[in-house]
């Protein structure tokens, strides 16, 4: 529907005010706010992520994207709660604790929103018992944690190694990013994947998810 491909294209052009008006329309005209989201979202957001691995967009577009995105979900949260529909995969993302930095968790956090997740952002700055407690009360099927700082990533291992404690390492997958992070690394204290790119990030939970 037109709806639809207006949706899309003020995702693409990063234009939340837009996204917000072709989210009313679409919905007026009688659009499923689950289809909305396959359709006119998921797709938008693959393709600044494209754009982005491409060199085309950069950090400030995929800010202004994941803003757009965001102002059309605030419509279709509500109805989705109420008709009992949900994204489906819920993911876990926070900046590891003693680290201040999270543009690159907020863009991981909205392609991972803008293709179909449930995102719970814990912020930065995020305690190994945090991590524990949110992963105890809305049971995700994934842990996404980011460091910028080479002096912050030991705290992803003390992350893992407390849900681990806690008994729920093997009831989600650990993902780490960032800066200084390395696949090595990720191999080293026993996550399950790594990305350097939040387009990567968004393939690499879809993979997870296939295969679980």
């Amino acid at each position: 529907m037109a709806q639809s491909k207006e949706l899309y294209d003020a995702i693409l052009n990063g234009d939340a005010k837009k996204a917000h008006a072709a989210t009313e329309a679409a919905l007026a005209a009688g659009a499923v706010p689950l289809r909305l989201i396959s359709e006119s979202m998921v797709p938008a957001m693959d393709e600044v992520g494209r754009l982005f691995e491409a060199e085309e967009y950069f950090v400030p577009e995929l800010l202004l994207a994941g803003r757009a995105m965001r102002s059309a979900l605030e419509l279709l949260r509500p109805l989705m709660a109420a008709s009992g529909e949900k994204l489906g995969t819920r993911v876990v993302i926070g900046t590891v604790k003693g680290d201040l930095h999270d543009i690159g968790k907020n863009i991981v956090g909205s392609m991972l929103e803008g293709s179909g997740f449930e995102v719970i952002d814990l912020g930065a700055d995020v305690s190994p018992e945090k991590f524990v407690a949110a992963v105890e009360e809305r049971k995700p099927q994934v842990v996404c944690m980011s460091a910028l700082l080479t002096v912050t990533m030991p705290a992803m291992k003390t992350t893992i190694d407390a849900l681990s404690s806690a008994g729920l390492r093997t009831k989600v997958k650990v993902l780490i990013g960032g800066a200084p992070v390395t696949s090595q690394y990720a191999k080293e204290i026993g996550a399950d994947g790594y990305s350097e790119s939040a387009s990567g990030a968004v393939g690499l939970v879809r993979n997870l998810m296939a295969g679980a």
